[in-house]
């Protein structure tokens, strides 16, 4: 039920359910749908577009329209070239037009139909644009990849501008940062947000979280993050179906445990249960695995975690306060977003592009706008800048 309610990007499962679904139901239309073809119901499923990475996860010969920036050519399973182009035949997109890592893309063939106006041979000026293609969700070159293209288009260069925020502290807290971009906006935001701070212990962070992540339904419940569920305040601790404190930024990025300071920084520490907590583990963010059994719509790969919808932008902008907060200072490690998901133990946390795009297409709500001024009134006296400004975010990073 969750999915019909909040997400925006049911599973295909879902829709092939309600369809045989409807069938049953209404057998009378059982011959007028039966006659559709697929390609109608896989172009008219492709109108969303996908990102690189999930088109890479999902290599099962779907329709989809995948949305990335061209980076060159491939020319073998491991090459792709950037300049001298020797054909019009194939071009590889990737999630930011930056990556040189070829197995953060995926290769798309190029029909004869489109090589005049998409080839990079006769048009290299394509080099960084932001593209859609429709196709089969197949292998070429032997790599991830989308074949038998239907149809190219421009896609623009940055996600829509995120909305919501508040700019009441903009005279005072953040007058420091106003009109500032990049390094400077950066370099700004830090030292606003690790000035006055209070640090709390670790056991100080439980009666912190039900306050801040208080249930606006239920004064006597918290909200968990990945489930979305309420649950008893009191229903904390280890056990199975209790919930305990998530570490957005897993703590194992960067070593630095459950240490007052990042460890306990509340701005990215939220009420989940227990085992989904352990499914996240210390995966980094990015789109696309299986959907977790306990918290439908989170997904899981080997390397990665997507959030279910509703909260996408809190995680980027979590993950963002903490990039700018810990800036190597204080004893603890400099925390870095960055692009991968692959991070390990290094202090980083990706994958920035996603973070982005989430970030654009989940603004702030109430829950999470009072939530930051809880913590900058009751509890650390310092605000995470992006839930106020998250335009702040393509700022810094685009």
């Amino acid at each position: 039920m969750s999915l019909l309610l909040g997400s925006r990007r049911p599973p295909r499962r879902v829709a092939q359910l309600l369809s045989v679904l409807l069938l049953a139901a209404t057998p009378a239309l059982a011959p007028a749908i039966s006659v559709v073809p697929v390609s109608v119901v896989d172009s008219a499923q492709a109108a969303t577009p996908i990102t690189v990475a999930a088109a890479r996860a999902t290599q099962n010969g779907s329709s989809a329209t995948v949305r990335g920036y061209v980076v060159g050519q491939p020319t073998s399973s491991t090459t792709v070239v950037t300049s001298g182009f020797p054909s019009d035949y194939a071009l590889a997109l990737a999630d930011t037009a930056g990556t040189t890592d070829t197995s953060q893309m995926v290769y798309v063939q190029v029909p004869s139909a489109f090589r005049s106006a998409w080839g990079l041979k006769t048009n290299p000026s394509l080099m960084g644009d932001r593209i859609d293609v429709t196709g089969t969700l197949s292998a070429y070159f032997s790599h991830p990849g989308v074949t038998a293209a239907t149809a190219f288009a421009a896609a623009g260069t940055t996600p829509d501008p995120p909305t919501g925020g508040t700019d009441d502290y903009d005279t005072t807290y953040w007058a420091p940062a106003m009109g500032k971009s990049g390094a400077a906006l950066e370099s700004s935001l830090h030292s606003i947000i690790s000035s006055g701070v209070t640090r709390l212990s670790y056991d100080q962070v439980w009666n912190a979280l039900k306050k801040t992540d208080q249930d606006p339904a239920n004064a006597n419940n918290v909200i968990e993050l990945y489930t979305g569920d309420s649950l008893a305040k009191t229903n904390n601790g280890g056990g199975v179906d209790q919930w305990n404190r998530e570490h957005v930024w897993a703590k194992s990025h960067g070593d630095f445990g459950t240490a007052t300071g990042p460890g306990t920084d509340i701005h990215h520490l939220r009420p989940e249960d227990v085992t989904v907590n352990s499914d996240r583990g210390n995966l980094d963010f990015d789109e696309g695995g299986t959907e977790n059994d306990e918290a439908p719509g989170n997904y899981a790969d080997s390397n990665s975690w997507e959030p279910r919808d509703a909260v996408k932008g809190d995680v980027a902008r979590m993950i963002f306060y903490m990039s700018v907060r810990y800036e190597g200072g204080d004893g603890f490690p400099d925390l870095e977003v960055n692009d991968i998901v692959t991070n390990g133990s290094a202090p980083g946390h990706g994958r920035l592009s996603a973070l982005l795009r989430w970030n654009a297409e989940d603004p702030p709500s109430a829950f999470e706008m009072r939530r930051n001024d809880v913590i900058y009134v009751d509890f650390q006296h310092n605000r995470n800048p992006f839930i106020d400004h998250p335009e702040w975010a393509a700022a810094i990073w685009n």
